[in-house]
């Protein structure tokens, strides 16, 4: 039965971003995956792309400067919104360090070579200043200013729109962005909200959903067929930056006669206009 005192026009849309990490393999080109933490309140063991909210430190002035390659209005007109858009991308990169411990960023001098953490002392010092970051210790922009970095927001592309449909009990406004994993950094979960990880084939990640292996929400589903077809990540992330502004996915609930979901629908699925 319906809680007929949840008002579902109450719940608030966050804003979140989401990144797939990219790297090329012997077998072809493989995605990044986290597992959520069973005990997680959204989406609990699930198979997700590392992301999370964008929050109030996103959209720090200060980080305008060492975001390599965009610029506010250049990413709020990427989003379509009027300003704040260089925070999505923020979000993505510090979510990315934060639950895989994959740090996308440069170094300002020696060449602007990609962060590394081949070297041991450099790894152990940036896994601490991860955990500081994700304890919200450390700013993202003092760790740049202290390290000289500038964060490749530039090389970062959007590719995808979600709206959590109504009717959920938390409702978030996501952007998907795709990006190249660095060389020299392996991610891995963060054994707090996520409790595995693996790389994969998007065609193998997707067999596995089908045989219930893998859980994932529709999104994460729709996101992996997009990299079909693309031998490599160069191949996809060429594709990524010729793309326009994606369209806005609304999906909503199929609910019975009491008001159990029985699922969702997309756009484009028969009966989705029917629905409220």
């Amino acid at each position: 039965m319906s809680d007929p005192s949840f008002d579902p026009t109450t719940v608030p849309v966050k804003p979140a971003a989401t990144v797939m990490l990219l790297r090329d393999a012997d077998a072809g080109m493989e995605v990044f995956m986290l597992r959520r933490t069973m005990n997680a309140v959204f989406a609990g063991g699930m198979y997700v792309f590392p992301g999370g909210r964008v929050d109030d430190a996103d959209h720090a002035d200060e980080l305008e400067p060492i975001c390599d390659g965009l610029d506010d209005p250049t990413a709020s007109g990427r989003l379509q919104i009027e300003r704040g858009g260089l925070a999505y991308w923020v979000a993505a990169i510090r979510e990315c360090f934060e639950e895989a411990g994959v740090l996308l960023a440069r170094h300002e001098d020696d060449g602007g070579d990609v962060v590394r953490f081949d070297d041991p002392d450099v790894a152990a010092r940036f896994e601490r200043e991860r955990a500081a970051v994700y304890a919200g210790e450390r700013a993202l922009a003092d760790l740049c200013a202290e390290e000289h970095l500038l964060l490749t927001a530039g090389g970062i592309h959007y590719v995808s729109h979600w709206i959590t449909p109504v009717g959920e009990r938390r409702r978030f406004d996501t952007r998907f962005f795709l990006a190249r994993a660095p060389q020299a950094q392996e991610p891995l979960h963060d054994d707090s909200e996520t409790i595995e990880s693996l790389w994969v084939r998007p065609q193998e990640a997707l067999d596995r959903f089908h045989s219930g292996d893998l859980g994932m929400f529709p999104p994460t589903v729709r996101n992996l067929e997009s990299l079909l077809g693309h031998d490599s990540a160069d191949d996809a992330l060429a594709a990524a930056s010729e793309v326009g502004p994606p369209p806005t996915i609304l999906p909503k609930l199929r609910v019975d006669d009491e008001g159990k979901v029985l699922g969702i629908a997309e756009p484009g699925d028969p009966g989705y206009d029917d629905l409220p």
